[in-house]
C-alpha cells in the first residue's frame, strides 16, 4: 500500500466516508480492551399482542409492528441493521407462518431504514414514501463485497411501493391505512400508518412517551403538536399508540405531552 493514501466511500452517491492516511506502522502492538457491555451485548426482543392479529415488537431502543392479514404479513419498520432484524424476523417467525410481503419505512433516517435490506432478502416489498424511492434503489442496487449482507447474499432485487400522502392495504377484512406526516420539522417524507378497526397508531420520532408518571415538558415539542394536528386534520379515532420508540400509550398521554386538547 502506498502513503499517503486517501479513502472515500459513498452511498447512494453521497459520500460517508473520507480519510486521509498520512502514515501506517506494521504490526504495531495494540492492547484493546472490549468493555462486557460490549462483548456480551445481545439484541433482547420481545412480542405484545396489541389486538387480534397485532404485535408490538419491542425489546431495544427501537420498536416494529407485525400487523396479520389473511394470507400475508405487514411489518412496519425495518429498524437498525441486520444485528437488529434477525432476531425480530425469527419472532415473527414464531407469531405466524405467513410470508412478510410487505415491509413500511416510517422515514429515510438511517436508524429506522437500516435493517430495510434485510427484510428484502425476505421478498417483502418495501413502502416508502415516492421521494425515497429513487434513492432507495441506487443505495439497495450496490451490494458490499466485502461482506455480503442478506439481501446480496439472496441475490434478490429490492422491491418498492411508494406513496405520496396517503395509501391503504386491505384484505377485505383489516383495513391498513398510510398517511404522509405533513409539515414536519423531522423529516419530509414522514409516513405513519393507522388500523382504523383497531384505532391503533403506529408513528416513528413524531411522538415518544415519557416515562411513567412523568411531568409534560414546561414547553411542548414541536414534532408532538406537528402529529397532533395531523391527526385531528385527518379526524382519525385513536385509543393507543405503538410508537417505534418507547411503550404503548393511549392517545391522551400525547395531549397532555403536546399541552393541547382532544
Amino acid at each position: 500500500m502506498m502513503l499517503p493514501a486517501r479513502v472515500r466511500q459513498t452511498q447512494g452517491g453521497h459520500p460517508t466516508l473520507d480519510v486521509v492516511i498520512m502514515e501506517a506502522q506494521r504490526n504495531a502492538p495494540a492492547d484493546i480492551a472490549l468493555p462486557d457491555a460490549v462483548k456480551n451485548a445481545t439484541e433482547r426482543v420481545t412480542a405484545d399482542k396489541i389486538a387480534e392479529g397485532v404485535w408490538f415488537i419491542a425489546g431495544g431502543s427501537h420498536n416494529s409492528v407485525l400487523v396479520e392479514m389473511k394470507d400475508h404479513l405487514v411489518l412496519v419498520e425495518a429498524p437498525l441493521g441486520e444485528m437488529r432484524m434477525n432476531p425480530v424476523l425469527a419472532e415473527v417467525k414464531k407469531l405466524s407462518n405467513k410470508p412478510i410481503r410487505y415491509v413500511i419505512n416510517s422515514h429515510n433516517h438511517f436508524d429506522h431504514s437500516g435493517g430495510l435490506r434485510t427484510v428484502a432478502a425476505e421478498g417483502a416489498t418495501i413502502v416508502t414514501h415516492a421521494d425515497n424511492v429513487a434513492y432507495y434503489q441506487k443505495a439497495f442496487a450496490v451490494n458490499s463485497k466485502i461482506e455480503p449482507d442478506a439481501l446480496a447474499k439472496s441475490g434478490k432485487k429490492a422491491k418498492f411501493m411508494a406513496v405520496k400522502d396517503r395509501s391503504t392495504m386491505t384484505d377485505g377484512s383489516r383495513t391498513l391505512e398510510i398517511f404522509r406526516i405533513r409539515d414536519s420539522v423531522h423529516n419530509d417524507t414522514f409516513l405513519m400508518v393507522y388500523l382504523p378497526k383497531e384505532k391503533l397508531l403506529i408513528e416513528a420520532d413524531a411522538y415518544t412517551p415519557l416515562p411513567p408518571n412523568a411531568p409534560p415538558p414546561a414547553t411542548a415539542n414541536a414534532y408532538n403538536v406537528n402529529l397532533v394536528e395531523n391527526v385531528k386534520k385527518l379526524n382519525l379515532a385513536i385509543d393507543k399508540i405503538l410508537p417505534l420508540h418507547g411503550r404503548v400509550v393511549p392517545i391522551g398521554d400525547l395531549y397532555t405531552t403536546a399541552r393541547m386538547t382532544p
